[in-house]
Parts: structure tokens; sequence; C-alpha cells
């Protein structure tokens, strides 16, 4: 199953991706194409 995720990269940019996976520090990390993002979930 994909899930799609919607992090922030610093204040004002954001990158939603198929959910890759948890870090332990609450970070998540997504992939777009083929490239490996890692940010702060945004919250609903």
């Amino acid at each position: 199953m994909t899930v799609l995720k919607t992090i922030t990269l610093g204040t004002c940019v954001s990158v939603q991706g198929i959910f890759v996976r948890a870090l332990t520090d609450g970070k998540i990390m997504v992939r777009v194409g083929d490239r490996i993002f890692t940010g702060r979930a945004v919250s609903a």
C-alpha cells in the first residue's frame, strides 16, 4: 500500500511524497522519484 505524506523543509518549503520510514528524532522520510527527503510531518 502506498501512503502519501507531506513534510516541511525549513519554514516555507513543503514536499509531498511516498512514505519511506519514521526516524527516532520525530522526522520522517519520503520518496519523490529517485530522491529521498527528510523533514517534519505536516499535521492534518
